[in-house]
């Protein structure tokens, strides 16, 4: 009885284990490359056709989207470059010199046929054609196994539909989110007392280092954006990627102003030393204000990739009552610092500054300013796809999987959903 719940444990652990996007693709890289080789060496004259599952290794991309568009390039690039290589078998032959003309030549090719990443890819096609001695053959061979490679590749993509990676992208947005919290609380913590002006610039160097943490969150963001792009396991695909997007432009300026929050309180440190930067009551309720804040700024990237309307709704509700109670306490503070700078006006600007940067997080964590922001959004976004593609909109919308989708009720109150679980 033992082994048999045993042998369950490790088979509900191997399903989830290559439930995982990274599994999945291999998976199906894997099987794509096998299938074009044994496909290749039934068409192709070459006794190891080798440029078949090369294809179709290079072809199967992480989503069906990126699969098409390189699948055209590589197969553009070969081709092109097996054209080069006959032009020149034909006129001038393999020395070292021709060698020099033809890569020269394969790469200007590769610009003008537009093959993006690919280029390498002419120059090297036309080195392998032109250093054998039967030309046409290889040539044909090529040209056949890379078809086959990149047919292939599409197959596999259209009956073992890619993963989606929104959930990843979805982590990367909470995880951002969370940095930008730590960093809030560690603010916070420190202004409730003596702060060195080490410590306060050490606060705006973490500050700045976020827009390092934004690029690699933006380039899981795309790659889920082209998951999304023609996938048919996907519904309303553009409503996903739009939720996705506006969400992380808010944490963008959230940590933008953070970043000039983390200035204000290195220029007050250097103002007020060696005094603390703000008064013992006062630094209290700063620590109290930063803290809500920060908890809002999770809950509002839980919000923005939360599916199940149960989530949706709770991380909804977690936010709007975070942000009345830091708009509350931002109004304490407020009376606070207006008795300070009317005993001592030196720092008057600066304790402005604070509470004007404060107020922009809140303003762009505001679910009615995200809802109108949404709006705006897909609106603009929908627009443009009916003017560059509006036969294929028209088909969309006919078979009733258009990808513009009718503004859902959860998004009205505020409760978009992306495929992620509530915090």
């Amino acid at each position: 009885m033992r082994d048999v719940r045993e042998w369950r444990t490790s088979l509900v652990r191997f399903v989830k284990r290559h439930r995982d996007p990274v599994v999945v693709q291999t998976l199906r890289s894997a099987v794509a490359a096998t299938v074009a080789y044994v496909i290749a060496l039934r068409l192709s004259p070459e006794p190891a056709p080798l440029t078949a599952p090369l294809t179709a290794l290079l072809v199967v991309q992480v989503t069906l989207y990126a699969t098409l568009t390189n699948g055209i390039r590589r197969v553009n690039a070969v081709v092109a470059g097996v054209l080069v290589a006959i032009a020149f078998s034909l006129l001038v032959g393999l020395t070292w010199w021709s060698l020099a003309l033809l890569i020269l030549a394969s790469l200007a090719v590769g610009r003008l046929v537009r093959v993006d990443e690919y280029v390498p890819e002419v120059a090297i096609s036309a080195m392998l054609v032109l250093g054998v001695t039967t030309v046409g053959d290889t040539a044909w061979a090529r040209v056949v196994e890379t078809l086959i490679g990149a047919v292939v590749g599409l197959g596999c993509n259209l009956l073992l539909a890619p993963p989606v990676w929104v959930e990843e992208a979805g982590e990367s947005i909470e995880g951002l989110a969370r940095r930008v919290r730590r960093l809030m609380l560690r603010m916070g913590e420190e202004a409730a007392g003596r702060t060195p002006v080490e410590h306060a610039t050490q606060r705006l160097y973490e500050a700045r280092q976020l827009d390092h943490d934004i690029i690699d969150v933006d380039a899981a963001l795309r790659q889920a954006e082209d998951s999304l792009r023609l996938n048919p396991r996907v519904r309303e695909g553009l409503l996903h990627r739009v939720v996705l997007r506006t969400g992380l432009d808010t944490l963008e300026i959230c940590t933008v102003v953070l970043r000039v929050l983390a200035r204000t309180f290195t220029d007050l440190a250097k103002e007020r030393d060696p005094e603390p930067l703000f008064p013992a009551e006062t630094g209290s309720v700063v620590e109290r204000l930063l803290s809500e804040v920060a908890d809002a700024v999770v809950s509002f990237a839980v919000l923005v990739t939360s599916d199940v309307s149960k989530s949706a709704e709770s991380a909804e509700a977690r936010l709007a009552a975070e942000l009345r109670q830091a708009a509350a306490t931002r109004d304490k503070l407020a009376l606070l610092l207006l008795e300070e700078v009317q005993r001592d006006a030196r720092t008057w600007q600066l304790y402005g500054a604070v509470l004007t940067e404060v107020n922009r997080t809140l303003d762009e964590l505001d679910t009615e300013h995200r809802s109108r922001r949404l709006l705006e959004e897909l609106d603009r976004v929908s627009q443009e796809q009916r003017e560059r593609m509006p036969r294929l909109t028209r088909l969309q919308e006919a078979l009733h999987d258009s990808e513009l989708p009718r503004v859902p009720d959860a998004l009205r109150r505020n409760r978009p959903g992306t495929g992620r679980r509530s915090r």
